[in-house]
Order: structure tokens, then sequence, then C-alpha cells
């Protein structure tokens, strides 16, 4: 299941890589810090105990690179009723541009599709422009719909997952 490109390996985390995703959704986010609010933040950057958390309901998948360092990191979750959510889409930003967010996505989605979801949704908020584009342009337009998250507004992205 582990696929390797441009010098890095996707493959799903264990508990053994929580260090290394702490990690890299801090590097990834740490140049919104001050864009969110404390409660949103952290929420994004997860604990050592909404880590594990994420682990016990969500599928982690990380993207590894050299010396088995985590570069990016995503998490899903089948919702029911033939929907999936997508979490904590991280990748260090010297990793930006490799590649490393494609393969992270499209390993998400094909475990969602293979537990039977047929549309998946996630959300950003307004700040993460660079990643609104990266979700529409593979597929995940804005739905219209939003929700607060911690004082922020958190804007819905829906795709609909093609049979195969």
């Amino acid at each position: 299941m582990a696929r390797k490109k441009n010098r890095f390996t996707v493959r799903p985390a264990t508990p053994v890589d929580s260090a290394g995703v702490l990690a890299c959704l801090a590097s990834a986010f740490e140049a919104y810090r001050d864009q969110y609010t404390a409660q949103a933040y952290l929420d994004t950057i997860l604990t050592p105990a909404s880590l594990a958390e994420r682990f016990a309901s969500m599928v982690v998948f990380v993207a590894v690179g050299p010396a088995g360092k985590v570069v990016g990191t995503v998490a899903g979750q089948v919702l029911g009723a033939g929907e999936g959510h997508l979490r904590g889409m991280a990748v260090r930003p010297e990793w930006h541009g490799a590649g490393v967010g494609q393969e992270l996505l499209s390993a998400v989605e094909r475990h969602l599709q293979e537990a039977g979801c047929s549309r998946v949704t996630l959300g950003t908020v307004e700040c993460l422009r660079r990643a609104r584009q990266f979700y529409e342009n593979n597929g995940y337009p804005l739905s219209g719909r939003a929700k607060d998250f911690f004082g922020m507004q958190l804007e819905e992205h829906v795709k609909q997952l093609v049979r195969s």
C-alpha cells in the first residue's frame, strides 16, 4: 500500500508516527498562526491527546521523506451513508511543490472510496488560500455551507467520488 514518489512514501500512519505528525502540522500551519483564533489553531495543529482521538476515529496517512521524517499528513473518516470527511491535511513548507499533497489526497480518497464513500467533505478557513485552490483544482468546490470553527468561519468543500 505504500507508494514511493519524489523521495517520499505515502502510507497509513500508526501511533508511532505521532511526534512526526504533530511536528508536521505545527510546521505547516505556523505561518497562519496569527490569522487563527487560539482555540482554532490548537484544534488544527492538535495535541498528543487530540491526535490519539484522531487515530481512534479516523485513518491517518503520512508522507515520509528521507530518514523517516514525516513531511505530510492527512486524515479521513467514514461518516456513514456514503460520506467521508477529511481533516488535517498538512505538508511541511520545504516540501511544497514536490507532489506530497497530491499523493496524500489520492491515498485518503482511495481509502474512503474502498470504504463505500461516494461523497467527501472537508473544511477550510479563508486565510488558507493556497490550500483552498489546491482543493478546488482537485474537484472540491465550495458547497456554500459554512459553520463556526472556534470563532472563525469554516467553509465546506465537497467532492463526488467517481465509482470505479
